[in-house]
Parts: C-alpha cells; structure tokens; sequence
C-alpha cells in the first residue's frame, strides 16, 4: 500500500478515484456497445455484403458446407462473429476432404475402412 492519507487528502483522492472509474465506465459502455455487433445476425444478402460475395456464391458455399450457416426454415442466417472467425481462420475443408482423411486414418490405423 502506498503512503497513508491524511484527512486533508481525502478530497483528492476521491476526486482521482471518480476519474478512474469514470474512465473505467467509458471503456465498458464501448465494448458493451460493440460486442452487439459481432453477434450480430445476418440474412443471406447481408452476409454476401459483408463477405464481398454475390448471394448466389454464398449459397454454394454453404452447400458446400464451407461457411458456418444457422438454418431457420428455408431462410439461413449467419453471425456475424462466425465469419469473422471464417475469414481469419482460411479455408475450411470440404465435405470430401473430411470423409478423405477419415478413410485415410481408417486404413493407416489398419481398421477397415467404410466407404461413405
């Protein structure tokens, strides 16, 4: 603990105090209004704009299972936080990549090996 404070001395660390956590409040209410956004949830159309994609293209790709899709009914919504993990974490294998090194470690581990 640092040096003790006389009785004259409370008022200004009190004020010092409120000042910090003044500013502690600030940053908070920043990233409590940010984190919204990243889960954010998008329709198709939305989700093409922000990857910079036609719609058509982001309908393949889900297909494809090559980007992280939430399905409601016929319509499919993306969080935004899901692609922005995505992007970052490069490209995703295929379905037939998958059932590939499964066979792959199937057989090296000498199980016999069903094809799918």
């Amino acid at each position: 603990m640092k040096d003790t404070l006389t009785f004259d001395q409370l008022p200004e660390a009190v004020t010092k105090i409120q000042e910090k956590l003044d500013i502690i409040e600030q940053l908070l209410l920043q990233q409590q209004e940010q984190s919204p956004e990243q889960d954010e949830i998008m329709p198709v159309a939305k989700a093409a704009i922000f990857l910079d994609l036609a719609v058509p293209t982001v309908y393949s790709k889900v297909c494809r299972k090559e980007l992280p899709v939430n399905k409601r009914g016929k319509r499919l919504y993306f969080y935004r936080s899901e692609l922005m993990e995505w992007i970052k974490s490069g490209r995703k294998k295929t379905a037939d990549e998958i059932r590939e090194d499964a066979l792959q470690h199937l057989t090296t581990n000498g199980k016999k090996a069903k094809v799918f």
